[in-house]
């Protein structure tokens, strides 16, 4: 009898070896791991089948060494998962596995656990009473037992998407099934965990990659057992297995942070509903500002919309002001009108949130004498100067240094920073507003472990403070004294060669405006902005996200860009520029060969950061109006990887669905 497996490799295949004697093959399923001899090691694999026979000579075949377990670690519906996700991002089998599983399950350890301690001795905190449009959304979900349909909760900042996710998975908890809930970020994961520990008294597992190899392994086997009947994780708890799985709930569904960006590049979004499909079970999309192509899949009847269009108890619509720059003096990126806001918000015991995408103290070193700039030596990039501690750093490859003297061109000692960073307003701010506490929460503030918890903590003792930060501070916080949000620079993304720069522009607007007001003080919202009349940001502020949207996706339509086309991104990197570009190049006179290419290739051209941690990038676009034919054009490429004489020269990739262009 032989076994077909999955073992982590780079190769586009299955392996056969022989069963060991003795075994009852009816009793053994796909989805256990084996161990086998690989090379001159051994490695550890799935069994996906048994046959009687073997394509390769019986003579050439390996013994299995062990068979590790009695049960499978994956139910057939993940292991189907596991395949859709292996052909459709066309991704070695095998390594997909391997990001599927914990760390200790692949390195072969026994598939045991720690059961859930103990009883809950606290009373589980009381619902609330759903306004008309929750609890319309909550029958609508629940409507639909042991079958699939996707819905797109739209529900706009502070309206309550949380309380419909809690009412639904009560439900789910009382026919004794589990739910999967998916957040974008580590962030995110304490203030989701704290909520769901005060409604539910049952286990909760929790998978992020903030956690040691032993606290993954026990919450993934406990998710498998049933023992753990919540799930909540960030995108790759997508490939948890449940014993009884119920609903999957996706929060932030817009969110970028879903979508993986090296090896296995999936949607952990996308394979929610697909999970769904083949689970039998309802899954919910949530956010304030859904992304396109959701929407468009609302529109084209694939998903069910539920809408939840007011904000929660007494709590308003915040204000928008805009702020045009073209006629404000700015110190550090501050106008003076917007430090008249803050003071005012200040005095009545407010809270002031002020948002900048852009951390450290300032993004340019620059000699005053001859214009030269402190460029990263690894990448096509500028080094941000830090002050705390006095250093420049690349925020692409990691690499720093000592700061510069003296001009490393003229040899002149008059350098200067340009332009503004977190710590730099966090330090213009304190000028401004000495007594007042400045709390900057970006990635070099929330470094340590448990730093962000006291940072939020902090904020939520209500006591008048500015919060200064980058995305973190935006998504998904509930800040109750928060009454000013600030952008201070609203235009950063509207004239973004990437065509998703707008929308995500447009959603972060609203996630950063939607952190005031929560309550029942009015919210304000300010963006300081040199483009005033920009027509898309006229009709986000004055018509809302659905006329916007709707406006963005004609221009998507008529530019033939996803949800109306399909994409794939083909990257390559290596120590020279020529190697990359000669290996696209042979990928596209390959696929201009194949007698099924009706498919646009546009490239290759270097990367738009052509050079990176030392490697030069260049890549390669197809584009098409029907999925299959970009699906079998990418089968052919990988079928006849061999004939490329570029290959063993360069680091290569394929990106089905980018949502990364640069």
């Amino acid at each position: 009898m032989i076994f077909r497996l999955a073992i982590p490799t780079p190769l586009f295949h299955y392996f056969d070896y022989i069963a060991p004697e003795n075994i009852n093959i009816n009793q053994l399923k796909p989805g256990v791991r084996v161990r086998v001899p690989w090379r001159k090691s051994e490695a550890v694999g799935i069994l996906l089948s048994t046959s009687p026979s073997s394509e390769v000579d019986i003579k050439k075949l390996k013994n299995i060494i062990k068979i590790l377990d009695e049960i499978p670690l994956f139910p057939n519906s993940l292991l189907s998962l596991i395949q859709f996700s292996s052909n459709y991002y066309h991704h070695p089998i095998g390594e997909v596995f391997a990001a599927a599983m914990p760390t200790l399950l692949r390195q072969g350890k026994p598939a045991d656990y720690r059961q859930h301690a103990g009883l809950f001795e606290t009373m589980p905190e009381i619902p609330p009473v759903l306004t008309p449009s929750q609890e319309e959304a909550v029958q609508k979900i629940l409507e639909v037992p042991n079958s699939f349909q996707a819905f797109l909760l739209f529900g706009i900042t502070g309206s309550g998407k949380t309380e419909v996710y809690l009412q639904v998975i009560d439900n789910i908890l009382k026919q004794n099934k589990q739910a999967l809930v998916l957040v974008p970020e580590i962030g995110l994961t304490p203030q989701t965990i704290l909520r769901f520990q005060q409604r539910f008294r049952v286990p909760i597992a929790v998978l992020h990659s903030g956690l040691t190899d032993r606290e993954r392994h026990n919450a993934w086997l406990q998710a498998l057992n049933g023992d753990a009947r919540i799930i909540i994780g960030t995108r790759s708890a997508i490939f948890t297995p449940m014993k009884n799985p119920g609903v999957i709930i996706v929060d932030e569904e817009h969110d970028t942070s879903f979508k993986q960006q090296e090896g296995l590049r999936y949607s952990a979004r996308d394979l929610s509903i697909v999970r769904a499909q083949l689970e039998h079970i309802p899954v919910v999309l949530g956010s304030a500002t859904p992304s396109f192509e959701s929407l468009h899949n609302v529109k084209s009847k694939r998903y069910q919309l539920l809408e939840l269009p007011e904000r929660a108890g007494n709590a308003v619509h915040p204000v928008f002001h805009l702020i045009d720059l073209r006629k404000q003096p700015t110190l550090h990126g501050l106008s003076s009108i917007l430090i008249n806001h803050i003071q005012k918000h200040l005095d009545q015991n407010s809270q002031v949130l002020i948002f900048l995408n852009r951390r450290g103290f300032s993004p340019t070193l620059i000699c005053h004498q001859c214009g030269w700039i402190a460029n990263c030596k690894r990448c096509d990039a500028r080094m941000t100067l830090h002050q705390q501690p006095f250093h420049l750093q690349c925020h692409h490859c990691g690499a720093s240094r000592s700061v510069d003297k003296v001009c490393l061109d003229c040899g002149a000692q008059n350098l200067f920073s340009l332009g503004a960073g977190t710590e730099r307003i966090e330090e213009a701010l304190q000028e401004h507003f000495p007594k007042i506490k400045i709390i900057r929460i970006d990635r070099d503030t929330t470094r340590k472990k448990g730093s962000l918890e006291d940072k939020l903590g902090e904020i939520h003792a209500g006591e008048p403070c500015i919060l200064v930060g980058t995305q973190m501070l935006a998504k998904g916080h509930h800040f109750s004294e928060v009454n000013l949000s600030v952008i201070l620079n609203a235009d950063s993304g509207l004239f973004s060669t990437d065509f998703r720069g707008v929308e995500r522009t447009a959603q972060l607007i609203l996630q950063v405006a939607g952190r005031s007001g929560r309550m029942e003080k009015p919210g304000e919202v300010i963006l300081q902005t040199y483009h005033p009349e920009h027509i898309l940001l006229r009709v986000l502020l004055e018509q809302g996200y659905h006329q916007f949207a709707e406006l963005a996706l004609k221009e998507r339509e008529s530019a033939g860009f996803p949800p109306y086309q399909f994409l794939a991104l083909i990257r390559a990197e290596s120590a020279r520029i020529g190697d990359s570009m000669g290996f696209l190049f042979e990928i596209k006179e390959l696929l201009n060969n194949f007698k099924n290419n009706k498919i646009l290739i546009l490239g290759p051209i270097p990367a738009a950061m052509q050079k990176k941690a030392g490697k030069h990038r260049a890549q390669l676009l197809l584009q098409s109006s029907q999925r299959k034919l970009l699906k079998n054009n990418l089968n052919y490429l990988i079928e006849n990887l061999s004939q490329l004489k570029h290959k063993s020269r360069v680091r290569w990739s394929i990106d089905v669905d980018p949502v990364e262009m640069l």
